[in-house]
């Protein structure tokens, strides 16, 4: 029987001809997936795309000619829309030039297989990284429960109505985010938000912000926490999906360009207000409750939703760390994760805020959120900043340091 829907047509760039058929066989063992052209550069990957116009492109980092950077750089200077995937091999060397792909305006990456003892684990462990990604980023991921619509915002950054739908967002291609600039009621919308963070805090006044993130979180982090002032008054920790190469390097680079202090979680050690702490792939984060402090731990607990670090688990841990003096921000990403954490802290008084739709390169994270009638917020991703620096104005953890002493000690 033919298929209801047409199948998203995906273009393949990479130097070795084994890996563009290993790739290509991967991509279109899932019926929806078509490879529509294979490139041996980048160049030849560019003018693929310009011709043909696909939904998806994966694309090598290392190749002669023209490497998978320029061809990104290259290709973003006339098609700001359509989704590339980088093909990324798990080294330090390979994270940095995965970092400067997504600078460069790629939206995602996976990582190669390492030496592989068999040619079927390799093939496998790619296409359970690269199939979901890719039927994401094309608008195909899981379908929703029959007979339950995930609820929309109404207004920027207003409390969600369930079935309706903004009307004053950004432009979308696919789950990839178009930048704009807000104009008219869009601007208006988020004045009025940043406006009133703080009265719509749903419990107490914030101790500590989580925030959760996966699929184009390094952007969306950089944007969010780069919003924030130096003398922020609370303990911030995140979780991103990424292996531990990657989350060095993440939190190397965030520390460079945010106000705020950003470094690779440390068991046991102290959380401190202006710092934000970022979970290292392959470990768990978890916020515990010691001697009246705060502190980090890691653990090698198993995966949750596929993932360590997991959402769920360090949303969990800060339900029973600090209650509701938590304020929880879930960013895109794919699946949910972070969404049955996020009911420990809507049951112990946490607030709860979601990125929406629209800015989302992929509203599964925050939009299972909102589906699950969760998050008392869903704004725009440039809002998000903004709003917490806000809400969070004067908050100050039971027990802090004062500012004072934590610039000096920077500084």
């Amino acid at each position: 029987m033919a298929p209801t829907t047409e199948r998203i047509k995906v273009v393949v760039v990479d130097d070795s001809v084994v890996v563009r058929r290993l790739l290509s066989d991967v991509l279109q063992s899932d019926p929806e997936i078509e490879v529509v052209a294979t490139s041996s550069n980048g160049r030849l990957g560019v003018e693929a795309v310009r011709r043909l116009r696909p939904d998806v492109v994966v694309m090598d980092i290392e190749m002669p000619v023209m490497d998978g950077i320029q061809a990104v750089r290259e290709i973003r200077t006339t098609d700001r829309r359509t989704p590339i995937i980088m093909f990324s091999t798990l080294t330090e060397r390979g994270a940095r030039a995965t970092f400067d792909a997504l600078d460069a305006g790629a939206t995602d990456y996976v990582t190669k297989p390492g030496q592989a003892s068999a040619v079927g684990s390799g093939l496998e462990s790619v296409r359970v990284e690269l199939i979901p990604r890719v039927r994401a980023l094309a608008g195909r991921g899981p379908r929703p429960t029959p007979g339950r619509a995930p609820a929309r915002p109404a207004l920027v950054g207003a409390p969600v109505r369930p079935g309706t739908r903004p009307t004053t967002l950004p432009p979308v291609h696919g789950s990839r985010l178009v930048p704009t600039q807000l104009g008219g009621a869009a601007a208006a919308g988020a004045a009025a938000l940043l406006g009133g963070a703080r009265g719509r805090l749903s419990g107490p006044r914030p101790s500590l912000l989580a925030v959760g993130s996966s699929t184009g979180g390094p952007e969306a982090l950089a944007r969010v926490l780069g919003a924030l002032p130096a003398n922020l008054s609370v303990p911030v920790v995140v979780v991103q999906h990424m292996p531990a190469e990657f989350t060095q390097l993440l939190s190397e680079r965030l520390d460079r360009t945010c106000a705020v202090r950003v470094q690779h979680a440390v068991d046991g050690e102290p959380l401190q207000a202006g710092t934000v702490v970022v979970a290292r792939g392959g470990r768990h984060l978890e916020v515990v409750r010691e001697g009246g402090r705060l502190r980090a731990r890691l653990t090698d607990a198993p995966a949750e939703n596929f993932c360590r670090p997991a959402v769920d688990v360090m949303f969990r841990s800060v339900a029973r760390a600090v209650g509701g003096g938590v304020l929880a921000v879930v960013l895109t990403g794919m699946g949910s994760d972070g969404t049955a954490g996020a009911a420990d802290l809507a049951a112990a008084g946490a607030t709860l805020w979601a990125q929406d739709e629209a800015s989302s390169v992929v509203w599964g994270m925050p939009g299972s959120l909102v589906g699950a009638g969760l998050a008392q917020q869903v704004m725009p991703l440039d809002a998000i900043g903004p709003a917490l620096a806000t809400a969070l104005h004067g908050a100050r953890e039971p027990g802090a340091a004062p500012l004072a002493t934590r610039g000096a000690a920077r500084a």
